[in-house]
């Protein structure tokens, strides 16, 4: 029987310590989460259903100090429709990559600015496949799944007794347009 995680984001099991990772070769692994693990990114993510998850790739080491993941996450969602709240299924398959750099500073503020490699990461004593499985699952769902044949519909809203604006009013030339429609196609 599984031993019951208090954090089930943070499974100790998952977890390498960078003084382990040998220097020479590979570290391989292949994460597929407790079913507490799936429940907690079920709750965490909004959605209807997780299934299939597997994180797996290797750390090599590049250099002296630093390391880099290579991984490919794979799994299964359900989510509701955004227009229907019917369930949509999707696969996701994607390529996951991290460069571990020792003595990377950690960036900190309200504001930062976004580094031109986004794959860097300052190299810390342990490197928690589990953290890097659920943001790469988050990072890669469909923002808006909808249900196969289903359109998104204009959403028109306005107090009572004001006309509502639709999209074409908001659109540059939706005026001139209008008004060539008015004195008649081709004619000047």
């Amino acid at each position: 029987m599984p031993t019951q995680l208090t954090d089930p984001l943070h499974d100790p099991a998952h977890v390498l310590r960078t003084a382990d990772l040998s220097h020479r070769k590979d570290t391989r692994f292949d994460v597929a989460p407790l079913p507490e693990t799936i429940e907690a990114l079920i709750r965490d993510l909004d959605l209807s259903a997780l299934r299939k998850m597997r994180l797996s790739g290797a750390v090599e080491p590049v250099g002296a100090r630093n390391f880099r993941l290579r991984a490919r996450l794979g799994a299964t969602v359900v989510q509701p429709c955004v227009v229907t709240l019917a369930p949509v299924t999707t696969r996701i398959e994607a390529d996951v990559e991290r460069m571990y750099v020792d003595g990377l500073e950690a960036p900190e503020g309200d504001e930062v600015e976004m580094p031109e490699d986004e794959s860097l990461e300052p190299l810390g004593p342990e490197i928690d496949l589990l953290a890097i499985l659920a943001e790469a699952l988050a990072l890669n769902l469909p923002a808006y799944p909808r249900a196969e044949g289903v359109e998104a519909g204009e959403m028109v809203f306005a107090e009572p007794g004001v006309a509502p604006m639709r999209d074409a009013d908001v659109k540059p030339f939706a005026a001139l347009k209008a008004l060539r429609d008015k004195l008649g196609d081709g004619e000047s």
